[in-house]
C-alpha cells in the first residue's frame, strides 16, 4: 500500500518529507498544488487507493479525456472513458464554445458551477485564461441573481453551512470539512447580499464566488479555501414562503443569541485552523459588520471586504485618477452618497492616506470628505442621532437635505456612490458637478448593475465626455461625439485576492490599516500610460495575476515592517516569492 501512495518529488517520496516543513503558500503542501507543473508525477489519492470510477468523480484529480493511454491503464480507467484523448487546451476551447452558446448569464453561471464540481483544474484554467469574459458570470452581477435563485439551482453543497442548530457544536462541524490546512475562509450571514438585501442561507453564492477568485486571481490553492454561511434565519418573507428555500425557516436571530453564535464560530476557527487563517467577513449588515470587525481585529486575522476591500480598491482608483484630474489627494474634496460599510470605509482610508502624505492628524484630513445618507448631509447638528460609525463625518455646516443641494454647497471634485440605490446620480446632479470641474471623477459603485447610481452612458453624456468614470459592476464601452469611452470597473477583485495572498505568504497574524494602504498604492502603480490615455484608472483584468503578485508583495512587505509576519526569514524578492506560491491549474501527470 505504501508504494501506491508515493509521489516522487526531486527523488524524495512525500512520505519522507518533514511534516512540519512549510511549503509555498504558507502551509504544508504535501501534494504539490502550489508548485504544480504539467510534467510532475503525482499519485491522485491521499489516504487510500481510489478505483478509476471514483477518480473520474473527484473534481480535484479528474482530467476527463485528458487522461493518457498510460494513465488509463495504471488507474483502472479502461472502458470508463471514450477512446479519444484530449489536451487541456482543447477541453478549454470546447467548453468556452459551449458556454458562449448560452444567452442567459445564469445559465453560464450554472455551467461553470457544474464544471467546478466535475473538474477543478479545468474550471480554474478557463477562469484564468478568460477572466474579463467570465468574471461578471462567476461574480457580480450574475452571482446576485444566482443567490436570489440559489434554492432552485442548488445541486451539490459547496462549503459549510453553520446554523443555529449547530450552536455548541461548531468545532465539530468544522472538523467535518475534509481539508485540514485552510488558509482563507470567506464567511457571510446573508443579511446584505450586494444591493439585494437579506437572502439568508442563499447568500452562500458570495463566499463560493469570492473564493473562486482567490484561487483564479490570487493563486491561493482551492483546497486551502473554505466558504462558510452562518444561518441565523432570514427576514425575507418571500424566501420564508418559498418551498425551495434551503435555509432555516425563521426570523433572523439578533442580540445575545447572534453574538454568542458568532463568538463560538470565531473561537472554533482559531482552535481548528490556527492563528494564521484569514477570515474574510462578507455581506454582513452595517450594524453587525462594524461591530464584528472592531471586536475581532485585535485577536484574529480578520478582513471585511465590504469595508476594507472596497476602500482599498476605490482609494487606488482615486490615486491613479490624480494623473488625469491633477492635484494631490489633499487638494480634492470628496462627496459620498451612502454612509454605510462601503462609504465610511472608503472615506476613512482616503483620510488615512491624506494624513500619511501630509502629516496632518486624521481628524483634520476627514474635513475634506463629506457624506450624504438617507436624511441628507451628515453635519454636526445631527451628531446625537447618528450611529457611531457615522459620527467622525459630522462636520460643521448647515443642514442640507438633498444630494443636488449638497453638490452645490460642497462643490466636490470627486463624487462617490455607495448607496445601493440606482439612478440617484441624476442629470441635474451630474451637470452641477460638471459645472465647476473640468474633469469630474464619478464613481458609481453600487452592485449589481441595476443598483448603480448612474450608467456610464449617462456620466459621459451629461458631462459632454469630460467625466472620469468607474462603476462597481461592468458597463460596455460607449461612443460619444465620435470618441469611444471605456468605463473603468472599481471591482474588489482587484484587491482582496492579492491582499489575502500577501497575508498568507508572510504568515501575518493581524491586518493593519497600513497594509490596506500598501495594497492600494500597489494597485494604483499598475495603471500604465496606455490605460490613462484611454481614460482608465484601473489596469485591465487580463493582467490580474501579475497585479495580485505585486499587491501580495507590498502587503507582505508591510507585514514584515510592522512585525506581524511570522514566516521567517523574509524572502529576498517578495514578488517572485508570491508568484512561486501561486496555484497553477495545469494538469498533472499521474504515474
Amino acid at each position: 500500500m505504501e508504494s501506491a501512495l508515493k509521489e516522487v518529488r526531486d527523488g524524495v517520496s512525500v512520505l519522507d518529507l518533514d511534516p512540519t516543513a512549510a511549503v509555498g503558500g504558507g502551509v504544508e503542501d504535501v501534494y504539490g498544488e502550489d508548485a504544480a507543473t504539467e510534467d510532475q508525477l503525482v499519485t491522485p489519492w491521499t489516504f487510500s487507493v481510489a478505483s478509476g470510477y471514483s477518480l473520474l468523480r473527484d473534481p480535484q484529480y479528474n482530467k476527463g479525456l485528458a487522461f493518457t493511454e498510460k494513465e488509463r491503464d495504471a488507474h483502472y480507467l479502461r472502458g470508463l472513458l471514450p477512446p479519444a484523448t484530449s489536451t487541456q487546451q482543447l477541453q478549454e476551447k470546447k467548453l468556452m464554445h459551449n458556454i458562449r452558446q448560452y444567452q442567459v448569464p445564469l445559465q453560464k453561471y450554472m455551467a461553470l458551477t457544474e464544471l467546478q464540481e466535475r473538474n477543478e483544474r479545468l474550471f480554474y484554467k478557463l477562469l484564468i485564461d478568460n477572466v474579463e469574459e467570465l468574471l461578471p458570470i462567476v461574480y457580480t452581477p450574475t452571482v446576485g441573481e444566482a443567490c436570489q435563485k440559489y434554492g432552485s439551482i442548488f445541486r451539490r453543497p459547496q462549503g459549510l453551512y453553520i446554523s443555529l442548530k449547530e450552536k455548541g457544536r461548531i468545532l465539530e462541524v468544522l472538523k467535518n470539512w475534509p481539508e485540514r490546512t485552510i488558509q482563507v475562509i470567506v464567511v457571510t450571514d446573508g443579511e446584505r447580499i450586494l444591493g439585494l438585501g437579506d437572502l439568508g442561507c442563499q447568500g452562500m453564492g458570495i463566499p463560493v464566488g469570492k473564493l473562486a477568485l482567490y484561487t483564479a486571481l490570487g493563486g491561493v490553492r482551492p483546497s486551502a479555501c473554505l466558504p462558510i454561511t452562518i444561518d441565523v434565519g432570514t427576514n425575507n418573507e418571500q424566501l420564508l414562503k418559498d418551498e425551495f428555500y434551503i435555509g432555516l425557516r425563521q426570523k433572523r436571530a439578533t442580540g445575545k443569541e447572534y453574538a454568542e453564535l458568532l463568538h463560538e464560530f470565531m473561537g472554533a476557527v482559531k482552535q481548528n485552523y490556527g492563528e494564521k487563517v484569514v477570515v474574510q467577513f462578507e455581506d454582513f449588515a452595517n450594524h453587525n459588520a462594524f461591530e464584528l470587525l472592531a471586536k475581532y481585529r485585535n485577536t484574529h486575522l480578520v478582513f471585511n471586504d465590504d469595508i476594507q476591500g472596497t476602500a482599498a480598491v476605490v482609494l487606488a482608483g482615486v490615486v491613479a485618477a490624480l494623473k488625469l484630474i491633477g492635484g494631490t489627494l489633499s487638494e480634492h474634496k470628496f462627496l459620498f452618497l451612502g454612509a454605510g460599510e462601503a462609504g465610511t470605509g472608503i472615506a476613512e482610508l482616503i483620510a488615512l492616506e491624506i494624513s500619511k502624505k501630509t502629516n496632518v492628524p486624521v481628524e483634520e484630513a476627514r474635513k475634506k470628505i463629506w457624506l450624504v445618507d438617507s436624511k441628507g448631509l451628515i453635519v454636526s447638528s445631527r451628531k446625537e442621532s447618528l450611529q457611531n460609525f457615522k459620527k467622525p463625518w459630522a462636520h460643521e455646516h448647515e443642514p442640507v437635505k438633498d444630494l443636488i443641494d449638497a453638490v452645490k454647497a460642497i462643490k466636490p471634485t470627486v463624487l462617490i456612490g455607495t448607496s445601493g440605490i440606482g439612478k440617484t446620480f441624476t442629470k441635474e446632479v451630474i451637470e452641477a458637478l460638471a459645472s465647476f470641474n473640468e474633469k469630474p471623477l464619478i464613481l458609481a459603485l453600487s452592485n449589481p448593475t441595476s443598483q448603480s447610481e448612474c450608467t456610464a452612458e449617462e456620466a459621459y453624456t451629461w458631462t459632454k465626455g469630460r467625466a472620469i468614470f468607474a462603476s462597481g459592476s461592468p458597463f460596455d464601452p460607449f461612443e460619444y461625439d465620435g470618441k469611444v469611452y471605456i468605463p473603468g470597473q472599481s471591482n474588489n477583485a482587484y484587491i482582496f485576492p492579492g491582499f489575502g495572498l500577501g497575508l498568507v505568504i508572510s504568515g501575518a497574524i493581524r491586518v493593519h490599516d497600513d497594509m490596506l494602504l500598501a495594497a492600494s498604492e500597489a494597485l494604483a502603480g499598475q495603471v500604465s500610460k496606455e490605460n490613462f490615455d484611454k481614460g482608465l484608472i484601473y489596469p485591465p483584468f487580463s493582467k490580474i495575476r501579475k497585479i495580485s503578485a505585486e499587491i501580495a508583495a507590498n502587503v507582505a512587505a508591510k507585514a514584515y515592517e510592522l512585525g506581524v509576519a511570522t514566516r521567517l526569514p523574509r524572502p529576498e524578492n517578495l514578488v517572485k516569492y508570491a508568484e512561486s506560491c501561486m496555484y497553477s491549474p495545469l494538469y498533472r501527470s499521474y504515474r
